[in-house]
């Protein structure tokens, strides 16, 4: 048999081992034939939140917070946000994004930020690292709208992750909302 059906079997049992959260002893990551790179093990969406609730308000920042494992496996070369839900589109000044990392839930050193990209069909803002983010990690993601929308309830966000490299698969981390009200609420987690 040829060596790509052993790399793909090899992939298949990691990727099986992680998701029933077995260690692969040994593995540092997955990569297929064709170089294609995945995480070993998903890195962890934990939040999704605002430094300002009120709807049609100017100066908020979302932010999206992630954490990377230990045995993930690979760094962290970009993180995709989607809005998936909400009343309206939110519009983002891509230039003022930020990130940094996270300890002990305090805001730690900044990340240099390469590029910062949004789909014009999809609408899907990718956010790529200057220098990719090691595992064992916690990451937050800032991004600032140009306003809070004008509509109050729930706004939902999907945040997909993908490894470092040219060829990589992201994975999707799932979703979390931002209540926006017709209220003064400011959000105590402020960062």
């Amino acid at each position: 048999m040829n060596q790509s059906f052993f790399q793909i079997k090899r992939a298949i049992v990691i990727l099986s081992a992680s998701i029933w959260g077995v260690a692969a002893p040994g593995v540092m990551a997955i990569e297929l034939s064709d170089g294609t790179v995945w995480f070993e093990k998903s890195p962890r969406l934990l939040k999704i939140t605002t430094t300002y609730s009120q709807i049609y308000l100017r100066g908020s920042t979302y932010y999206f917070t992630l954490e990377l494992p230990q045995d993930v496996g690979e760094q962290l070369g970009k993180v995709v946000i989607n809005q998936r839900q909400g009343f309206e589109d939110i519009r983002f000044k891509l230039e003022d994004t930020r990130a940094f990392v996270e300890t002990d839930g305090e805001r730690g050193e900044s990340l240099t930020i390469e590029e910062t990209t949004q789909d014009a069909q999809t609408g899907a803002i990718a956010v790529t690292f200057g220098q990719a983010v090691d595992p064992g990690t916690t990451v937050t993601v800032g991004l600032r709208p140009i306003r809070n929308p004008i509509t109050s309830g729930a706004y939902i966000f999907g945040v997909t992750a993908f490894p470092a490299g040219e060829k990589s698969h992201g994975i999707y981390l799932g979703s979390r909302s931002i209540r926006f009200t017709e209220g003064d609420e400011i959000d105590s987690r402020r960062h």
